[in-house]
């Protein structure tokens, strides 16, 4: 009897160390998992990557917004005053610096366009190019 354990343990070590080393050996199952985590981090660090430049395009978007939001503000406070034609005067904001354009009846104009523009929030300087009809 003690002959027949010793060969059922040897049996049974020879086991144990073969199925040890089955599990070492990478199968179709280990395969596609290793290939799947390893394209999941690609895929993450595409991921990171497009939503660094969904970030930086927002920030030039929120830019034009703002260039946007100063010309469209400096044309209604242009429009509310009594002394300027909103149809005489361009404005055109580019990062944050307005510019100001066309021909008004006076000096007056000219300097009230200016003090209108000046006088709104995020600008950062005015250019004037306003002509004085003649």
């Amino acid at each position: 009897m003690k002959q027949i354990f010793k060969i059922f343990c040897i049996f049974f070590m020879f086991a144990a160390v073969f199925a040890l080393s089955a599990c070492q050996n990478e199968g179709p199952a280990e395969k596609a998992g290793k290939t799947v985590d390893e394209t999941t981090v690609k895929v993450g660090d595409k991921m990171e990557n497009a939503g660094d430049a969904v970030v930086k395009g927002a920030e030039n978007v929120g830019d034009y917004m703002d260039d946007t939001a100063i010309t469209a503000k400096i044309k209604a406070d242009i429009l509310q005053d009594p002394l300027l034609n909103v149809f005489e005067i361009d404005v055109v904001t580019t990062d944050r610096v307005v510019k100001l354009g066309g021909t008004v009846d006076s000096k007056l104009s000219i300097d009230r366009a200016t003090e209108i523009a000046r006088s709104v929030k995020d600008v950062n300087s005015v250019q004037n190019n306003m002509l004085i009809k003649e």
